[in-house]
């Protein structure tokens, strides 16, 4: 064969395999880099505007922000919790309150009150990187034998028309409202009403009702 030919056939395989050869294997000899910042509930909030959506939010009637809080976004929402999260409150409540509220009655507790630690619990927070929960759930019986849900060394992120319930799960599917948390931080005092099962009701849960959140939830264990 002419040497002229087989050079041209050479120089057409070349130029055949070569850039495959690249193709395949520059992956290996390559590299590329990304930095994508963290993701946050509600990238680029501005603090005060969040501020004062919460407020706003939580200046009005129950079935105002009921209503509000169907016609809202998840990114509305948040822009609310981020404005709620800049709020806190503390209260300390003594360990044996001076007064239980039984039903619709209140019943004058003397000095002489004992208490009895029953069932305990350590809250965890929802675990979303936002709503947390953390310090310890007591439940005491008092001298008349009604009980009382203690929070001590308590502290959550704070939201907007948050409530204290005692739960069959963590779902809030089935459960009995001791009310709203009286403050996201320090030792507070609830009362359980009596008769409550609380082998079945053993889930304490740190609950948003306007958005249906979870913030965080302690099982009361003996």
């Amino acid at each position: 064969m002419n040497k002229k030919i087989l050079v041209v056939i050479s120089i057409v395989i070349a130029a055949i395999i070569i850039p495959f050869g690249i193709y395949t294997i520059s992956p290996l000899f390559t590299s590329n880099t990304v930095n994508e910042p963290l993701p946050t509930t509600a990238a680029g909030v501005n603090k005060n505007t969040a501020l004062y959506d919460y407020q706003k939010f939580v200046s009005m009637n129950d079935r105002e922000r009921g209503n509000a809080a169907k016609q809202m976004s998840q990114r509305d929402k948040n822009i609310v919790m981020i404005g709620a999260s800049q709020i806190n409150n503390t209260i300390n409540e003594s360990t044996t309150p001076d007064t239980i509220k039984l039903g619709q009655q209140q019943q004058q507790q003397n000095n002489s009150t004992t208490a009895r630690n029953i069932i305990t619990g350590y809250f965890i927070g929802a675990g979303d990187g936002f709503h947390n929960a953390v310090g310890l759930a007591r439940v005491i019986q008092v001298g008349d034998g009604s009980k009382i849900l203690r929070l001590e060394n308590f502290k959550s992120t704070n939201g907007p028309n948050v409530h204290l319930y005692l739960a069959t799960d963590k779902a809030a599917t089935n459960f009995i409202d001791l009310g709203r948390l009286k403050a996201n931080n320090g030792n507070q005092n609830y009362n359980i009403p009596h008769g409550t099962d609380l082998a079945k009701y053993n889930n304490v849960l740190i609950w948003c009702k306007d958005f249906s959140v979870l913030f965080g939830k302690a099982q009361l264990k003996a």
